[in-house]
């Protein structure tokens, strides 16, 4: 049975998402290993939060010179751990720094890799989309390690019955990839909604808002999602380009995204085209949106969303 490991992330106190979705895919293929980096002390609450997922092992290394060397310090360290378990496989979240460590590692192992897959089967064959979501690839390595970057929420993570097994087992940072150091960091600040990348829910504005969000970001508390935006509203000023979604912002795959005011431009849709379901409200009929939505509503966003907030108000009461 195949070995294959999966790089957890997290932010020092609480496990990313994406963890349980990756070990989902991990499953699949074989047996789900996770590695876990966490600084001295902190590895146990970490491996904690990985209960009830797919993993079977959870390798914890504790060494605070991971965090402090960063990304050359990270693959250095996963460089050991693939060897010494002879895995055959890599699962990371795709993030910036997921793929940078991926890259790195795969130069470094010269290992093939795949970035930005939305599914990955049980013989590692791998599905994408590509060129501003005008394709779907399918794609399989054939390097003895394959390295596979995966776009957040795009799959119903797995729960499990039984508990993974924590190891605690070190690593030897090389001193060529101790030559930067991270003299301070600081996370982004979070408010109450969910992360974009992660959300099960994206709720997303555009030009059709006219510089108001308030009916867009009120929807999406009700049903607990995440608030996006085009390159359009961004650019204007509207809302901050870090909820920027499309080509040039993030990709998101949530089971529902809500596309508000967004005309469906192609840099747009690339960001946001493998969601499971999309709903499209626009006053315009012909607004490209509706060629990929699942649901259309032709009407102003200002209008439709109060009413489709009382009725999930009075379908929940």
């Amino acid at each position: 049975m195949s070995k294959n490991l999966v790089l957890i992330d997290h932010d020092g106190a609480k496990v990313a998402k994406s963890a349980a979705e990756l070990a989902t895919f991990a499953k699949r293929a074989g047996n789900a290993i996770g590695i876990l980096f966490a600084n001295s002390g902190a590895g146990d609450s970490l491996a904690s939060q990985l209960n009830a997922t797919e993993f079977e092992r959870v390798l914890v290394v504790e060494n605070d010179e991971i965090s402090r060397h960063g990304i050359a310090a990270a693959t250095s360290a996963l460089a050991q751990i693939i060897e010494k378990e002879g895995a055959d496989s890599l699962l990371i979240a795709s993030s910036a720094r997921g793929k940078e460590i991926a890259g790195r590692l795969a130069i470094r192992l010269k290992s093939g890799i795949i970035t930005d897959a939305v599914d990955v089967s049980a013989d590692l064959n791998t599905t994408q989309s590509v060129f501003g979501g005008s394709f779907t690839v399918k794609a399989k390595l054939n390097t003895p390690l394959s390295i596979i970057t995966v776009r957040p929420s795009s799959i119903e993570p797995v729960t499990s019955s039984a508990n993974p097994a924590v190891e605690k087992i070190s690593v030897t940072i090389d001193a060529k990839d101790k030559l930067v150091e991270i003299s301070t960091s600081q996370p982004p600040v979070k408010g109450g909604r969910p992360d974009l990348t992660e959300a099960k829910i994206v709720v997303s504005g555009g030009r059709g808002t006219n510089g108001n969000f308030a009916e867009v970001e009120a929807f999406a508390d009700l049903v607990g999602g995440a608030v996006g935006a085009s390159r359009a509203a961004t650019d204007a000023g509207w809302y901050p380009h870090t909820h920027q979604v499309g080509q040039t912002g993030k990709t998101v795959s949530p089971q529902l995204y809500v596309a508000c005011g967004i005309s469906g431009a192609i840099q747009h849709r690339a960001g946001m085209q493998t969601s499971k379901t999309i709903v499209a409200i626009n006053k315009d009929p012909e607004a490209p949106i509706f060629d990929l939505a699942d649901f259309g509503v032709v009407g102003d966003l200002f209008a439709v969303l109060p009413q489709a907030r009382e009725a999930i108000k009075a379908k929940r009461s």
